[in-house]
């Protein structure tokens, strides 16, 4: 979650919703927990680590909706296959996911964007949203920002948006 902007800002906005966030810094981990703390949240739980361990350990349909926000894009070819969107893991999003459930995903990073809508769309499990260019050139719906979409807009990239359902 980076530096939980958007999850503290969900959490407020949905008071009735629990949340949790996974980080395997500790400096994003103690940011959120600072801000959890000043906004009395009491909807929001941490994982501390790898977010392929609690994927593991939630409960088959115990989520409706991801949010993948810029995660690192690995940008040499001999590194891709340490990105999180990869044919298992999709597999394994979409296990934790209620059917209907949203997967949302956004990148600055242009070649990791069409790397992943390739492989979201050959998934089974899923189906992309967008009707139109603007589906995915537009923020997603709720979306409050992060530092680090702010960054890649000053630096000239473009973020990329999308909402994958689970069939």
């Amino acid at each position: 979650f980076g530096g939980a902007e958007h999850l503290i800002a969900q959490a407020q906005a949905n008071p009735g919703c629990g949340f949790i966030g996974s980080d395997a810094f500790i400096n994003g981990v103690a940011k959120a927990l600072v801000s959890i703390d000043e906004n009395k949240l009491d909807n929001v739980r941490l994982h501390f680590g790898d977010a392929s361990a609690l994927i593991d350990w939630l409960p088959a349909g115990a989520l409706a909706r991801i949010d993948l926000l810029y995660p690192d894009p690995w940008p040499k070819r001999r590194h891709w296959k340490r990105r999180f969107i990869q044919d298992e893991k999709l597999k394994r999003l979409a296990r934790i996911l209620k059917p209907g459930g949203e997967l949302r995903f956004a990148t600055d990073i242009a070649d990791y964007a069409v790397y992943a809508l390739a492989r979201v769309l050959r998934s089974p499990d899923f189906t992309w949203t967008a009707e139109r260019a603007d589906d995915w050139r537009n923020a997603l719906p709720d979306f409050s920002g992060t530092r680090y979409e702010a960054k890649a807009k000053r630096e000239g990239r473009t973020p990329a948006y999308f909402i994958f359902r689970r069939v």
